[in-house]
């Protein structure tokens, strides 16, 4: 492909991504799977490594989407809340691990390996052990205000046991699948239109003017990560985790502490065929 071509496909495919990423963070209604979405960020991201010149601050490929609805006040994030970045094969993985072990200069690397779950993510401020504001993860920068939304979550602590005076941490708001088939069940018994999927529900859910109506979805949360905290200082992710349970927030139990690239995979191995 020439120079001029690769311009033009560019174009189109920061338009084309940029519409879905509009429909998956503000709308909570993607039209196309996660699979075909990451196609067209990966083709973005090949183009424009072949076309160093195509690159610019706003492509997709080095913003998060998501950006913060005018119903919301904006919350400007402590720390910002990234994006995962994917492995989608074995081989994949590998290529990971063996650049993290040439940078640590080290091979016996631990590792914890956790369930990536499909909510919406966000970000839960605490002070002096009380839960003082919930925002969601908007551009990564910037989120909106969803505090009394998040209040109406059962799994949300409004108090913490022992946790530093001032603490950020960052879960992810979801539906489990169960709670998403019988609400849909009741919703048809009653004539209302079914959601179409757990993830929309979700998001839909948390993102509502009135929150009466998040009170009345089957919303959970589980927690995974300190974003910014006064007076803490964990020596890995293993411990993050248990203290999180320890002040008082829901963990998902699914996680392993694994040695070595071979029990990673094996993890990987283990949750794909389940």
């Amino acid at each position: 492909m020439d120079a001029e071509r690769a311009a033009r496909r560019v174009a189109d495919l920061r338009g084309e991504i940029e519409r879905h990423r509009k429909l998956y963070y503000q709308e909570s209604a993607p039209d196309i799977s996660d699979a075909q979405y990451d196609a067209l960020e990966r083709e973005l991201a090949r183009l424009e490594a072949e076309f160093p010149t195509l690159v610019s601050p706003d492509s997709p490929t080095q913003t998060v989407g998501g950006a913060v609805a005018e119903a919301f006040s904006p919350v400007p994030h402590a720390a910002p809340l990234l994006s995962l970045d994917n492995a989608f094969t074995e081989n994949d993985l590998a290529d990971w691990h063996a650049r993290l072990c040439k940078v640590l200069e080290r091979n016996d690397l631990e590792f914890v390996c956790e369930l990536k779950l499909d909510g919406l993510s966000v970000a839960l401020t605490y002070r002096d052990g009380a839960f003082v504001q919930g925002a969601t993860r908007g551009d990564g920068q910037t989120g909106e205000d969803v505090t009394a939304n998040v209040r109406t979550i059962a799994e949300i602590p409004a108090r913490l046991k022992g946790a530093p005076p001032l603490l950020v941490v960052r879960g992810e708001v979801y539906i489990p699948i169960r709670a998403f088939a019988e609400f849909n069940t009741r919703r048809e018994e009653e004539g209302q239109g079914i959601f179409a999927n757990p993830r929309n529900m979700a998001a839909g859910s948390l993102r509502q003017i009135d929150p009466n109506v998040t009170a009345a979805r089957p919303l959970a949360c589980f927690f995974y990560q300190v974003l910014h905290s006064r007076g803490y200082a964990p020596e890995g992710q293993s411990q993050v985790l248990d203290d999180l349970v320890r002040w008082g927030f829901a963990v998902d139990p699914r996680h392993r502490n694994c040695h070595g690239l071979e029990a990673v995979l094996d993890y990987c191995r283990e949750w794909t065929a389940k």
